[in-house]
């Protein structure tokens, strides 16, 4: 890491201690959009699909960027002790990687895979949930 401290994630937990979807889903959104992701996005789908409440969706400039993103986001929710349920596409040069933490699932591609698979279009009917960058605060 470069020479900062690192924070860990403040994600609010339900009433038996699991991570509420909503806050997972919106710290996930911070930790890409603070490692230059493009077009960080979080869409509301568990009205429909049972699969999950909430995709994070996420562009990187390269496959080896895909890779950090998703290193980045493991470590960084790992601070908070939530582990994911899986991760698949951990190979070399893979233009997709998918994180699931079960309540929220996480893709990120590169830009040629995000055009193909199109999952914002999917679900273009679904809850785009706003979020605003903490970067502009620092």
């Amino acid at each position: 890491m470069d020479n900062e401290t690192v924070k860990i994630p403040e994600i609010k937990l339900d009433e038996v201690g699991r991570p509420m979807s909503d806050s997972l889903a919106e710290e996930i959104y911070h930790i890409l959009d603070a490692k230059n992701a493009e077009d960080p996005s979080v869409i509301k789908v568990s009205e429909k699909t049972d699969l999950t409440d909430y995709f994070v969706l996420a562009t990187a400039k390269s496959t080896t960027h895909v890779r950090a993103l998703e290193d980045e986001v493991e470590y960084r929710i790992g601070l908070a002790g939530i582990k994911p349920d899986r991760a698949e596409g951990r190979g070399a040069g893979n233009s997709w990687m998918v994180i699931d933490y079960g309540n929220v699932i996480v893709h990120i591609f590169n830009r040629e895979a995000r055009e193909f698979y199109n999952i914002d279009k999917l679900y273009s009917d679904a809850e785009k949930i706003e979020i605003k960058s903490r970067i502009s605060e620092e």
